[in-house]
């Protein structure tokens, strides 16, 4: 099940192609599922990828054959004129782009008054970091894939105490598998906090 602060994502997500708008953001602290969320996105629509700093004249072309992602869009620095056509195009085509970002567009550094109009005509998703349920729930699916079961009041203290995002997650596991592998041990409590510099 997933946490709440996802939730709203990934039913945009499963609703394409029947989206709000042709451009869509979706926004939220660095962590928190974007790239994961674009990335199952992309898999699920075949979308082609660009980055915000050189949108050329291929990406047209990509926009009038289908779906498009730009990860990261609010990174500078940004193509504002190669994004202005893009959004045009996919408009035109009625294809669709698919943006994430750590802010809402209206905060992105745009001068391109043209475009900070076609971005204020984007549908915005925001998502939380991610909360208890999520991170136990990660934390779970990743201690799985590599064969370690761990005790859920293990994981439980884990989540207390650790960062709220889902790269320090995949970071955590690996260190506690290690650290665990290393003593021939299973990853207690004890072991979660010295891992976590919580004792």
């Amino acid at each position: 099940m997933p946490g709440a602060s996802i939730v709203p994502a990934l039913h945009l997500i499963d609703a394409y192609p029947d989206w709000p708008a042709p451009v869509v953001a979706i926004v939220g602290p660095r962590g928190a599922g974007k790239t994961h969320l674009a990335a199952a996105w992309q898999e699920m629509t075949g979308a082609a990828s660009l980055s915000i700093s050189g949108i050329g004249a291929e990406a047209l072309d990509w926009a009038e054959r289908g779906p498009i992602l730009v990860d990261d869009a609010d990174r500078a620095p940004i193509d504002e004129t190669g994004l202005f056509h893009l959004i045009n195009a996919v408009r035109a085509s009625g294809t669709h782009l698919l943006l994430t970002a750590a802010a809402r567009p209206a905060a992105w550094p745009i001068e391109l008054p043209d475009l900070v109009s076609r971005l204020r005509a984007a549908a915005v998703v925001e998502i939380g970091a991610p909360d208890d349920m999520l991170l136990a729930g990660v934390l779970t699916k990743l201690f799985a894939d590599r064969q370690v079961e761990v005790d859920p009041a293990v994981i439980q203290y884990v989540v207390k105490r650790m960062e709220r995002s889902l790269e320090s997650a995949n970071a955590l596991v690996e260190r506690l598998d290690a650290a665990a592998l290393a003593r021939k041990t299973r990853i207690t409590r004890a072991l979660a906090a010295e891992v976590l510099g919580d004792r």
